[in-house]
């Protein structure tokens, strides 16, 4: 088949993002023109992260005092998934969200900080309601995947159950 490898993929050069892996499927740059682009990312990201700098819970979390790096790479990151440019790929490779934030202790108590700072920077910039609720529902999935803590995991589990 055209454009497939012998294996039935389609090969990593091909990937319009670089990292789809068969369980992320990434949203058309029709998406990311649809939201708004470079500016939707750049102003969500600079509102979360005003959220994380005063935040008790998230900001020990961030090991560089300048919070700006953090800003770009996430900022870069939600860019390409959504369809945009290939920066943060070109730049980082592999995103390896897990490896990334290995770290890190993230339970519960954290990934919910981060949500509701998420959260707050969505209403700040109050996308229309079909768009926030396909993007709110990613960071919903990956907030959860990046609980890395068993305890905190099985304590959500029983919390949502």
């Amino acid at each position: 088949m055209p454009g497939r490898s012998r294996t039935g993929r389609t090969p990593a050069n091909e990937r319009r993002n670089g990292w789809q892996d068969g369980d992320m499927t990434q949203p058309s740059p029709d998406f990311y023109e649809a939201v708004g682009g470079d500016d939707t990312f750049h102003r969500l990201v600079a509102a979360f992260y005003r959220g994380v700098a005063e935040d008790q819970v998230l900001r020990p979390l961030y090991p560089e005092e300048d919070l700006g790096p953090a800003e770009e790479r996430f900022r870069l990151f939600l860019m390409q998934y959504w369809g945009g440019p290939r920066t943060y790929s070109e730049q980082r490779g592999h995103p390896r969200l897990r490896m990334r934030h290995a770290p890190f202790r993230v339970g519960v108590a954290e990934r919910d900080a981060w949500l509701s700072r998420m959260r707050d920077a969505m209403d700040e910039i109050a996308l229309p309601a079909e768009y926030d609720a396909t993007i709110w529902e990613y960071f919903v999935r990956a907030a959860d995947f990046m609980v890395n803590h068993i305890e905190d995991i099985q304590q959500g589990r029983a919390a949502q159950i």
